[in-house]
């Protein structure tokens, strides 16, 4: 007769794709789980996984072994789970993954009324523009913009809050205004790393629902979104930003919104983890709570939500400039 306990390991190591993610999650050291999989090989008379230093892989006979498996296998770990937990607070560290400029939208006070909250919680944030890998990196929680390409994760949408163009008032002071997308590529831009061409693409959608692509220079050059923001507020060019890391230094008046009838679209923001299966209360908890708290958010700030929109001073003589209310997103905020 099978071990069910065998069996319970080797789906879990077959939904991660990992030993070391498996043992993490298990809490089984590697190589006990290792071992237990050799015995369930041996007893079933037939290789069940391919293993190497780098990557691991189901054989056929795993495969259709775990389809047959995993669903009575992870309703009963569920079910133990469940039964063990139910009375106990969420506990652990939660590491986080996220882009460098996150604590510019995720309030620090936030964090503060968690960590009071749940005494026995520590979180820990890997801040990157870098895209994590969440087995390899251990990382529980990762917060990230635009298409998600890893269709393996599970996903939930915060939030579809849209992107700008945005220069600083000492820019449009020295090297004027483009009225139109034609008239970008005559001025400096700062962007992400270019192409082969030298040159970085903005794909940018116009009043009317059309997009297009203009393809832009500049002489700075980063990968991280608050660098080129911070770039941007000293004079160096125009940027493509998130709103929602471009809309402080809008209402502050570091930054201007330039052609803002166009905006980059499908610049949103997701939270991903690895499984819904056997979800620590702890990384649950984290993850109600930055969805419940980002959903919430206005993000034009508080100063154009009311009925009047801002109105921000450029240059001496100049008139003022009317900021439009859904260029930040207020009419496309997303509560999951």
């Amino acid at each position: 007769m099978l071990d069910l306990n065998d069996v319970a390991m080797f789906v879990e190591v077959a939904g991660c794709g990992s030993f070391a993610e498996a043992s993490r999650r298990l809490r089984v050291p590697s190589a006990t789980v290792s071992r237990r999989i050799q015995q369930l090989e041996v007893q079933l008379g037939t290789r069940l996984m391919q293993r190497s230093t780098r990557k691991l892989t189901l054989t056929g006979a795993g495969l259709a072994f775990k389809e047959r498996c995993s669903p009575a296998v992870l309703e009963l770990m569920g079910a133990g789970l469940r039964q063990v937990t139910e009375s106990q607070e969420p506990s652990g560290v939660v590491r986080v993954a996220a882009p460098a400029s996150f604590f510019k939208f995720f309030k620090m006070e936030w964090v503060n009324a968690f960590l009071d909250e749940h005494p026995l919680v520590k979180l820990e944030f890997v801040l990157s523009d870098r895209v994590a890998d969440l087995i390899d990196e251990r990382i529980d929680i990762a917060f990230r913009g635009g298409p998600l390409a890893d269709s393996s994760y599970v996903a939930r949408k915060i939030f579809a809050n849209y992107g700008g163009l945005f220069a600083s008032p000492s820019y449009l002071a020295r090297h004027g205004e483009p009225n139109t997308l034609r008239e970008l590529p005559e001025h400096h831009c700062v962007i992400t790393p270019p192409d082969a061409g030298n040159f970085a693409t903005w794909r940018l959608e116009g009043p009317d629902g059309d997009e297009e692509d203009v393809k832009v220079k500049g002489r700075f050059i980063s990968n991280s979104q608050d660098v080129l923001r911070q770039a941007a507020c000293a004079g160096l060019g125009i940027a493509a930003l998130p709103s929602i890391i471009a809309v402080g230094d809008v209402e502050s008046g570091n930054l201007i919104p330039v052609l803002p009838r166009y905006k980059r679209a499908g610049r949103g923001l997701s939270v991903i983890y690895t499984s819904r299966q056997q979800l620590p209360q702890a990384v649950s908890a984290f993850i109600d709570m930055a969805v419940k708290k980002l959903g919430q958010q206005e993000w034009g700030g508080t100063t154009s939500c009311s009925s009047e929109a801002p109105k921000i001073q450029v240059g001496a003589g100049r008139a003022p400039i009317v900021l439009p209310r859904t260029q930040y997103g207020l009419r496309d905020c997303v509560k999951i």
